[in-house]
């Protein structure tokens, strides 16, 4: 006898070849919560290497420009050593001059200023650089630094931009028409005497002593 199938069962599931049965995986609350901490630690972990990183390029950068610095200063050191005994072997000629006729007459002859026989190697004998310093104030390394050392080397640098001007203001004196008048060689001279004074040889023992200290400062560097 044949057997009939109730009215409300459903058909049999019917699966083609190819077809797999969907597999749903549960999670529970737990393995949530462990995928959001391992994501959180991934990004944090990220964000403190990131940060470590770029320390460690600071310090390497700020090491390597005030290692620049302390060369910068002591190749000023240097060149300022020799420019002042120049500019003391200038001011001596300068007082023979006042003194020497026939020398006076050397350094102005018919409204032309001959140097030479004054300051044989130009009003400078010697660069003062600054570069090192212009490039550690672009990068505000100073926060590296002490209170002490930075008025240091402001002072430093300070003082050399005036030992650097003097050269401008022998040219405006050198220049002008007076200086050129044969009766006023003495007022020439004596004016190149007081600039040189003024804006270098009086500053140079300061400067020199300063280098030293300033060179001290930077040695870990």
């Amino acid at each position: 006898m044949e057997e009939v199938a109730p009215e409300n069962t459903p058909p049999p599931a019917i699966y083609k070849k190819d077809e797999r049965p969907e597999v749903i995986i549960v999670r529970n609350w737990k393995e949530y919560l462990g995928e959001s901490l391992l994501i959180v630690f991934s990004v944090a972990l990220a964000i403190i290497l990131t940060e470590v990183f770029t320390k460690i390029h600071e310090n390497q950068q700020t090491r390597e420009v005030l290692h620049q610095l302390k060369l910068e200063l002591i190749n000023n050191n240097e060149a300022e050593e020799v420019q002042y005994q120049y500019h003391l072997m200038v001011i001596h000629n300068i007082d023979s001059a006042l003194h020497d006729e026939k020398l006076r007459k050397a350094f102005l002859d018919s409204g032309q200023i001959h140097l030479a026989p004054i300051a044989p190697e130009g009003v400078m004998r010697e660069d003062l650089n600054d570069i090192a310093w212009q490039v550690a104030k672009q990068n505000n390394i100073f926060s590296k630094l002490s209170l002490e050392t930075y008025r240091l080397l402001t002072d430093i640098y300070d003082n050399q931009a005036k030992i650097i001007k003097s050269e401008d203001e022998i040219g405006k004196l050198l220049l002008s028409y007076e200086s050129r008048e044969s009766g006023n060689a003495n007022a020439t001279l004596i004016l190149m005497r007081d600039i040189y004074k003024a804006w270098a040889v009086d500053r140079a023992p300061r400067l020199l002593k300063n280098y030293k200290k300033a060179i001290e400062a930077l040695s870990n560097y």
